[in-house]
Parts: structure tokens; C-alpha cells; sequence
């Protein structure tokens, strides 16, 4: 039950066995893999983490992920075989069965670029009696977590751990913006588009096509200027024409190349799409009440905002996985932006109903590898 994963160029052969699991599912995760040598069996390294609260099949994602990540430490150009006891896994990485969780998706992005580093890859199940070892350090792993703590296990088998900060509403605290990351962040630049005729009168704008005016082409001309000189790598925009020529504008100025990634349009208002917020109120009072107490209502034949989150948030990792590092400009929507903030800060959804977002706007936050976020700035106008 195996398939190769990516081509290959001779090297040494390295066993990669990785395990991962939850105590609730969701529940207090955790992760464990090793590396062997695939001719004598010996234990070349070893890595393990407590991910605070996950389900098994995330867990089990980011197992695989440190695993092949331990073998290209070991030596980037081995031929590896994976062996595992999540049957989901291996169907999944070996391409013979569809990724349907929006949550798994940016973490096979994660492995398969893990992989592509290597010689070759190829994924075995084996029963959960021949992963014993894996096993074993997930649950180390997973007790930690249910004891409210942040370990780890190194590949010289050393361990460390410490009392997790107190949880909010939304999950776990990450660590405050003043402590110092290990990590080079990913720095994203978050745009609003510029105005269009619907903004200017407060009317929802969702999925509909709205143009760009022409203040609003002005405003994001202003932009671009700007952000020439400012590093910028990469440009990745919502299909909707008021991202996309905003973005246009940017790139003219800069050189950065676009890419449209379709997890950024905004919210589907559904009915409500071209109102103002009064002719909704007064057609659909108690919908519209449900809408601004619950985060997970959706407008009628709309969208909610719990929804959105979770394609934002998966449209967030693809950013992370493809310009790790590096500084990216997202041209976006309202609703996008707010809920990236809420993520970034740890903060409950109701939050975003607090913010002022203008259109053309710019909004930066910093997101590091080993855990925090930092917004460094908000709803920044200066330019206009």
C-alpha cells in the first residue's frame, strides 16, 4: 500500500514512522515521529509536540509534517518511506483519495512541499501495533497538552515544557507581542480595495462584481505609490474585479507577480446583497438581530461569518506555505481583513463588530512559525 510522492535522485534510504492524535477529537493533541536508518533499524532522530486543542486528523498532518522535516535534517537527499496508521493520511498523500476538510488541505500543501525536498517519498499504512514507537511519543505529547502545557521533544531526545498561558474564549493564548519570536515571520500587508459605488453608500457588498469608481481607482493608485520600495514579493488577491485592479495597481508599481486565490472574496450576504443596513433591518429584523449576536448566522441564502472564517483561514495557511518568510500584499474585503485581525490577536469573533476598516486602507501583521502573531498596524490611511 504504497505510491511514490516525488520524484527521485539516489540517496540514502530513511524510514520516517509518525503518529498523531487528540483526546476528545478535538481535544488535547499532540504529535510524534522518528527517523530510522531503513538498512539497520537505527533511531536517527526523534521529534514530538503538544499543538493545544486539534483533532486526529491534524494532529496526525503535523506528525508527518516534523517527520519528514526530521528526515531532511537527517539527509534532504534520502529516499523515504512513510509509514503510518492513519489510513487517511496515506490515501490522501498518495493521491488516491480526495482532501474534503477545508483544516487538512494547507496542511497537505505543508507536506507535499516538505516532501518535494526530498529524494523520493512514498506512504505505507501499517497497523497501529507497528507504530508502537510514534505512538508512544504522540502520547507524551498529548498528556502534556492535557496538562496545559507547551513540550516539545527534539531529535537529541531532549524535552521541554512549560504551563500554558490561560485560554480565551476563542482558544489558547499565544505568546504576548513583545516576547521575541525564534523565527523570520511571514509579513502580510492586507489591503481593502478602493471605493466603489456601494461602499460609498454603506450598502453590503459581497460576492456581487462591484467596479472600482473613479475615486476609487485613484485611491488605489495611491496605494501603489505607496508601496513601491517596500519589499514586497508577492501580491494575492480576491477574484472580485475591486481586488483585482486594485492589486493591478500595486503590481504595475512594484513588479510583484499576482496570483488570485479564491478563499479571499468576501462574504456572501445572500438577500441582503445591494441594501443598506436600515432596508435590512426593516425587512428582516429578526434575522438581521441573530446575524449581529451570532457569528455562525447567515444571512438569508447568504454566508455566515464562521463560515467565511474557515475558508480565510485556509486561504491564510496557503500564504504562509507558499511565501513562508517572506512579504506578501493581500488584497481583500472587509470582512477577510477584520476576521485575519481577530485570528492574529487571539480574540473572540464579536470583536470584529469594533473595528473601522476604510476602503484602500492597509493593515499589517506578522506571523511566525513557532506560535505568535503581531499586528503591527491597522486601518492605515496615511496615503490617501
Amino acid at each position: 500500500m504504497s505510491a511514490p510522492a516525488s520524484g527521485g535522485r539516489p540517496g540514502r534510504r530513511l524510514l520516517v514512522e509518525a503518529d498523531g492524535g487528540s483526546r476528545g477529537n478535538p481535544g488535547p493533541a499532540g504529535y510524534g515521529a522518528l527517523v530510522r536508518d531503513a538498512l539497520t533499524g537505527e533511531v536517527l532522530a526523534e521529534v514530538a509536540e503538544s499543538i493545544g486543542t486539534a483533532t486526529n486528523n491534524v494532529a496526525e498532518y503535523r506528525g508527518l509534517i516534523a517527520g519528514l522535516g526530521a528526515a531532511a535534517a537527517v539527509d534532504p537527499s534520502a529516499r523515504v518511506q512513510v509509514r503510518m496508521d492513519s489510513k487517511l493520511v496515506v490515501e490522501q498523500m498518495s493521491g488516491r483519495w480526495k482532501i474534503k476538510h477545508p483544516d487538512l488541505v494547507p496542511l497537505a500543501l505543508r507536506a507535499r512541499e516538505a516532501a518535494a525536498g526530498l529524494g523520493s517519498v512514498e506512504y505505507t499504512w501499517i497497523p497501529r501495533e507497528r507504530n508502537a514507537h510514534a505512538d508512544r511519543l504522540a502520547n507524551e505529547a498529548m498528556d502534556a497538552a492535557a496538562r496545559g502545557e507547551q513540550w516539545s521533544r527534539g531529535t537529541g531526545g531532549a524535552s521541554r515544557g512549560t504551563a500554558a498561558p490561560p485560554e480565551e474564549e476563542d482558544g489558547p493564548a499565544e505568546a504576548p507581542a513583545w516576547s521575541s519570536a525564534a523565527t523570520t515571520p511571514t509579513v502580510t500587508l492586507l489591503l481593502r480595495h478602493g471605493e466603489t459605488a456601494l461602499s460609498v453608500e454603506k450598502r453590503f457588498a459581497g460576492t456581487g462584481d462591484f467596479p472600482l469608481t473613479g475615486n476609487g481607482a485613484a485611491q488605489a493608485e495611491a496605494a501603489a505609490r505607496a508601496l513601491r520600495g517596500q519589499g514586497i514579493d508577492a501580491i494575492v488577491t480576491s477574484p472580485l474585479s475591486r481586488c483585482r485592479d486594485t492589486a493591478a495597481a500595486v503590481a504595475a508599481a512594484t513588479g510583484a507577480p499576482v496570483r488570485v486565490e479564491e478563499g479571499l472574496r468576501e462574504t456572501d450576504f445572500g438577500d441582503w446583497e445591494g441594501l443598506t443596513f436600515a432596508e435590512v433591518g426593516e425587512r428582516w429584523p429578526g434575522e438581521l438581530k441573530a446575524w449581529l449576536a451570532d457569528p455562525s448566522a447567515a444571512p438569508p441564502n447568504g454566508e455566515s461569518f464562521t463560515a467565511t472564517a474557515r475558508r480565510v483561514r485556509t486561504a491564510l495557511d496557503k500564504i504562509k506555505v507558499r511565501h513562508r518568510h517572506r512579504k506578501v500584499l493581500v488584497v481583500t474585503h472587509v470582512t477577510p481583513i477584520k476576521l485575519l485581525v481577530v485570528s492574529a490577536l487571539g480574540a473572540p469573533m464579536r470583536a470584529m463588530y469594533r473595528m473601522q476598516l476604510d476602503v484602500a486602507s492597509l493593515t499589517r501583521i506578522d506571523w511566525y512559525d513557532d506560535g505568535p502573531a503581531t499586528l503591527r498596524s491597522f486601518n492605515d490611511v496615511h496615503h490617501l
